[in-house]
């Protein structure tokens, strides 16, 4: 089982907005910082290294990062700057390929497959590594490996500032260690099913026939076969289309079902806008979807959606559908909401759409 030999990179940035952070304030350097507001209603955007020792992590709310260190430097994000210095890092990686995707302000993937600049693939990351630290005077890890998947798990085994490269011979002896929650999508439910089988590593799945797995879990079954072997054929896309336009907010205070009708209409005022922006840049690309996003007090994230017959054409009909997706929400009356997000997704060119087809609800049946 073999799939067509690549050249990939995935290089991530070394705890990205702590250490610009960190690099724009030398008072900051060597402490914990994390960025973040202080406050109840916060998360942690970044830590810095020395904050994760505490325990703090990305995604956590705020207090709970004070608690666990008390002694952090907490500085509030700023996403101008950063986005910057993104620029400057994508600019380094456009010298090496145009093969570029990326995942986010801090990380991307390279294909160099057929880059003819540098003898090897190892050598191109190497190459885009010291390039970042002298033009931004910040560190990057990366992964070298002959597909996505595994270039990803490997630019984490040597951070921070670190390369660690998987050839193609290795790839099989690389994974059959590692956790099958490394695998990507094996989150914490999928590891709990692998577990009941008696799976816990990547070899262990290896011995499960693919029939089997295909017999438990469907056509992911399949997939999940063909990771533990190392198999990823995704190409690297440089050019990926927006796939959903949409703005949210978090509350001062908790609020009520039905006290967040006007949050959801000045929320699709932003994401209307924006989609609107969208046309002017890529004309020809229609929403079809409205997604509503809500957290409860106690953290809890969920999503309602609508592709109704009639695509929302307007402003108006964007707020109206927004709003009645609060009737989908099946929590008790009592429920509090810490944060609302209002989307526009489902994007397709005008020529491909016929009204009489999108008859779907929100799990996508007719």
């Amino acid at each position: 089982m073999s799939a067509p030999s690549r050249k990939i990179i995935h290089v991530d940035m070394d705890a990205f907005y702590a250490s610009v952070e960190q690099r724009d304030d030398a008072s900051l350097r060597g402490r914990p910082v994390v960025v973040a507001w202080r406050g109840n209603r916060s998360v942690v955007c970044a830590a810095s290294y020395e904050a994760r020792v505490f325990g703090v992590r990305s995604a956590m709310p705020a207090v709970r990062a004070e608690r666990l260190c008390p002694q952090a430097v907490f500085v509030p994000p700023d996403f101008v700057r950063y986005k910057a210095v993104s620029r400057q890092v994508r600019a380094i990686f456009a010298r090496h390929t145009d093969l570029i995707e990326p995942l986010s302000l801090d990380e991307a993937y390279l294909d160099v497959t057929h880059a003819t600049a540098l003898p090897s693939a190892t050598a191109t990351a190497q190459a885009i590594r010291a390039a970042i630290r002298e033009e931004t005077q910040l560190t990057a890890s990366a992964g070298v490996a002959p597909n996505k998947f595994i270039a990803k798990i490997a630019s984490d085994f040597r951070k921070p500032d670190g390369l660690f490269v998987v050839r193609p011979q290795q790839v099989e002896d690389f994974l059959a260690p590692l956790a099958v929650g490394r695998l990507p999508g094996v989150g914490r439910v999928m590891e709990g099913k692998l577990a009941g089988l008696g799976i816990g590593s990547v070899g262990d799945l290896r011995v499960l026939p693919v029939e089997q797995l295909e017999a438990r879990f469907g056509r992911w079954g399949r997939r999940l076969h063909e990771l533990a072997f190392g198999i990823d054929e995704r190409p690297v896309v440089s050019e990926r289309p927006t796939l959903q336009i949409s703005a949210e907010d978090t509350f001062a205070s908790d609020l009520l079902l039905d006290e967040l009708a006007p949050h959801i209409e000045r929320l699709a005022e932003k994401a209307w806008a924006s989609y609107q922006r969208e046309q002017v840049e890529t004309p020809g690309r229609l929403a079809r979807t409205v997604v509503l996003k809500l957290k409860t007090s106690d953290f809890q994230i969920l999503t309602r959606s609508l592709t109704p017959a009639e695509r929302p054409g307007s402003l108006e009909a964007f707020v109206s559908i927004a709003c009645g997706l609060r009737e989908r929400v099946g929590l008790p009356s009592r429920t509090r909401y810490r944060l609302v997000g209002v989307g526009l997704g489902g994007f397709i060119d005008p020529h491909a759409f016929d009204p009489q087809a999108e008859l779907f609800g929100e799990d996508g049946s007719r």
